[in-house]
């Protein structure tokens, strides 16, 4: 039985390493998508509402591109390590918003990404319009700078 314990002990060890080692994945800072398009998210407050700027890289609009506002949640119960989230970018150049919705991860090589999707609402004259004006997408962010850096 002395044998045992020691075995039981290093298992134990083992299975709860991992999870004591996990890095967590912060949404403060600034990040880029795989569209060239950036963001800053500024301080998470203790209920996981934030805000920051987004400036895209990308617009339907002939209107010069600005730096447009962007409000979020993230959910935060248990502090999980990854944390799902969602904002709203209110344009400041065009009659559309766009909400994100999507979670924070931490890759295998220890780097932050965020997976996210999107809906994008813009302004159409008429109801027959309509159809139009909802798009669809997926973006992924990485990392441009930490905060914590």
């Amino acid at each position: 039985m002395v044998q045992v314990t020691p075995f039981l002990l290093l298992l134990s060890l083992a299975l709860v390493a991992p999870g004591l080692s996990a890095k967590k994945c912060v949404l403060t800072g600034t990040w880029t998508n795989d569209l060239g398009s950036n963001m800053t998210i500024e301080a998470v407050n203790g209920l996981g509402n934030f805000a920051g700027t987004y400036h895209t890289a990308v617009t339907a609009t002939t209107n010069k591109i600005q730096r447009s506002p962007l409000q979020g949640s993230q959910h935060h119960v248990n502090q999980k390590s990854q944390p799902t989230f969602g904002f709203t970018v209110n344009w400041s150049f065009s009659d559309s918003v766009t909400v994100f919705t999507g979670q924070c991860f931490v890759d295998e090589t220890g780097r932050e990404v965020l997976k996210t999707m999107w809906l994008l609402r813009s302004w159409v004259n008429d109801l027959k319009d309509d159809w139009k004006a909802t798009r669809v997408g997926i973006n992924i962010f990485h990392r441009l700078r930490s905060q914590r850096e």
